[in-house]
């Protein structure tokens, strides 16, 4: 359940480490019609989780109750989650699990699922600063609309 709780978030809703760290199993929902993660800490803000890890992330959460999902006791402390990547690690030839990999696996899904490799080619943008001007005036939506973009057809 512990590596559940630390792969699903970070593959699933891209947590960084920092927002590993401070994530509990009450920081997971079923809500706005997907998985639903709450980040805390500095950047708080609510993730959609990506539909193929609904299931195993919400058994984490349920697991941890109002616990740290990946273990430990105290979120500020930092590497809560080295004894479990370093547990998980292993076999001839693995790279080492990292929390920035596992998010960087979030971005590429979930820019996949948008298009957004069509979008640019067909835009003719190359860098990511012009997606900054561009995104600079037009308003987030909502909730319900992140959950709708990465398949938030619920497990719950």
């Amino acid at each position: 359940m512990r590596a559940g709780g630390l792969v699903c978030p970070g593959a699933g809703a891209g947590l960084t480490g920092a927002d590993l760290r401070g994530a509990r199993g009450t920081d997971i929902a079923c809500r706005s019609g997907g998985v639903i993660a709450d980040v805390r800490g500095r950047r708080p803000r609510t993730v959609p989780v990506l539909a193929r890890y609904h299931d195993l992330l919400l058994a984490s959460a349920q697991f941890a109750g109002e616990h740290l999902i990946t273990g430990g006791r105290d979120p500020d402390r930092n590497n809560v989650t080295t004894p479990l990547l370093t547990a998980l690690s292993g076999g001839t030839g693995l790279p080492r699990l990292e929390a920035s990999r596992l998010r960087a696996t979030w971005l590429a899904d979930c820019a996949q699922l948008l298009g957004m490799a069509t979008f640019m080619d067909a835009a003719g943008i190359t860098c990511s600063q012009r997606l900054g001007d561009i995104i600079a005036a037009l308003e987030p939506g909502g909730e319900a609309q992140a959950v709708a973009l990465p398949g938030g057809t619920p497990s719950c």
